[in-house]
């Protein structure tokens, strides 16, 4: 059962803060099939709208078939008549893949579980609204939640209250029971073909392993990565020192050594450039999302109303 009333604490997704993105969610009005360039790399298939088919391959012409059907540029092109062939459309459901486990228990402005949470929440309740069949898998430190694709608001509810539930795990820190390996697959054996994946994480374990694994799902679904960070993973704050906490434990994070910044950042743009390549080989659109940003101006920049004004 759904709980609405909640006293929130900033290290737990807000039930009722992931509810409210139901109405900007709204907005994505390009979600899932037009995504920005300048955001999202990588080319995608798109559903052939109004017909209810989905186009397949062209053929020659053969008498009986209807001519609305023809495809004029190939024909013109040919010199022979050709008709493009439709295949009934397949209920195609969007499933988002979400990352909660300890490394994301970080942030210096918002954590990265929070933020990754409301992402989480914003793609169900678009996918709801472009009356998509919604579910997916909610990854904690010791277990998950696998929600079966429904187009329903339950649906979305229950995958809120999931976010809710696993982001208040992490405030008892436990050992990692998955990798991302695991994640991977597990998604492939819960996915179904040709549907529609995010997945949101840090993927700060994304390797070689990953991505042989993420090549078998990209053959057979369009993938997104929903990349979360904070800006101190990307650049470490002015030398100094600083108190840091898991929320049992204090620490001092000595930032004054020049090798150790430089290092630093080089580790973090290598990881970037790693997954930047990954995308572009394997076609999967890449969206990066600062913590300390607004999480509906990104998704906006990438599903928003401007984007389909440019297609």
């Amino acid at each position: 059962m759904i709980v609405t009333e909640e006293v929130e604490n900033p290290a737990i997704a807000s039930i009722a803060s992931m509810i409210r993105l139901r109405h900007a969610a709204r907005e994505l009005v390009g979600f899932p099939n037009s995504p920005a360039r300048q955001v999202v790399s990588g080319s995608h298939k798109s559903r052939i709208r109004g017909r209810g088919m989905d186009f397949e391959e062209v053929r020659l012409y053969q008498a009986g078939d209807d001519i609305r059907t023809i495809d004029w540029r190939v024909t013109a092109r040919s010199q022979n008549t050709y008709t493009k062939i439709f295949t009934e459309e397949r209920e195609k459901p969007l499933l988002v893949i979400t990352d909660l486990r300890a490394t994301m228990f970080f942030g210096s402005q918002r954590l990265k579980s929070v933020a990754a949470s409301e992402v989480s929440a914003a793609l169900a309740w678009a996918a709801l609204s472009s009356n998509d069949r919604l579910g997916g898998i909610v990854f904690g430190q010791e277990k998950t939640a696998n929600i079966k694709p429904r187009r329903s608001h339950h649906s979305v509810l229950k995958y809120i209250q999931s976010l809710n539930t696993f982001s208040a795990e992490l405030l008892k820190p436990r050992e990692d029971y998955y990798t991302m390996e695991d994640i991977l697959e597990e998604t492939q054996r819960f996915v179904m073909p040709d549907s529609t994946l995010f997945i949101v994480s840090d993927f700060l374990d994304f390797d070689e392993q990953s991505y042989h694994l993420l090549f078998k799902l990209v053959r057979h679904s369009k993938v997104y990565f929903c990349r979360v960070f904070d800006p101190i993973e990307r650049e470490l704050p002015p030398p100094g020192l600083y108190a840091v906490t898991d929320g049992n434990y204090r620490a001092l994070l000595n930032t004054n050594g020049k090798t150790l910044r430089a290092s630093y950042r080089s580790t973090y743009e290598e990881h970037v450039k790693y997954l930047q390549k990954i995308s572009e080989k394997l076609r999967v659109g890449l969206i990066s999302l600062d913590c300390s940003m607004d999480i509906m101006q990104v998704l906006g920049s990438a599903f928003g109303k401007h984007c389909r004004q440019k297609k």
